[in-house]
């Protein structure tokens, strides 16, 4: 891979964190959800620290996740970290053949590197989810993205620790990160998920 290929651009988001605890990743949960742990302490609203106009309200408190995203040139892979999980995303399109689950020689070094930053991270909870675009039947692309993420899955266990437990989901074309209208949209909807928690270790 060329020098110029592998250049990434980074796109930073940093929100303020107000506190609490961290939030925790279901099986069940709709991708990118999290449950939150409980907000901060309550504040003084009469403190004259916070010279809130006069008649001004603090509006509740909320816990808000730190996140940054490092998406590849080409957009073909895609790393999300928050303070909680870490996320790849990878497009279908440097995975698979067209409305194919087999896997490329190519993509067994994408997902096995992956893997390398699992074991870093040494968790023993990974999630591997499978999604289409909106072209064709909503059950052929709700059986194509679960082949998908079990294919991926398959080479992500040989390169894990055995007692790594996986969930597994195909979601057709639900939950897209794209506009489904234009074909550069489709594209990024057509991908696998790989998340895991950030550990303490890690």
């Amino acid at each position: 891979m060329t020098t110029t290929s592998r250049r990434l651009a980074a796109l930073t988001v940093t929100v303020v964190l107000l506190g609490g605890g961290a939030g925790v990743a279901r099986a069940d949960d709709p991708p990118g959800s999290t449950t939150v742990g409980a907000p901060p302490a309550a504040i003084d609203a009469n403190s004259p620290a916070l010279m809130l106009p006069d008649g001004a309200t603090l509006a509740p408190a909320k816990v808000l996740d730190i996140k940054q995203i490092v998406e590849e040139e080409g957009g073909e892979q895609r790393r999300e970290d928050t303070n909680v999980d870490v996320t790849f995303a990878l497009q279908a399109e440097v995975l698979f053949p067209k409305d194919s689950a087999k896997l490329s020689p190519a993509a067994t070094a994408r997902i096995a590197a992956i893997a390398v930053e699992i074991n870093k991270q040494g968790s023993s909870r990974v999630r591997v989810f499978g999604f289409t675009d909106d072209l064709g039947t909503y059950e052929h692309g709700l059986k194509l993205s679960k082949q998908r993420a079990d294919a991926v899955q398959q080479v992500l266990a040989r390169n894990l620790d055995p007692g790594t437990t996986f969930d597994i989901r195909g979601y057709s074309e639900d939950y897209p990160i794209a506009d489904n209208s234009t074909e550069e949209g489709r594209k990024k909807n057509r991908r696998v998920e790989v998340s895991f928690p950030r550990t303490s270790g890690g």
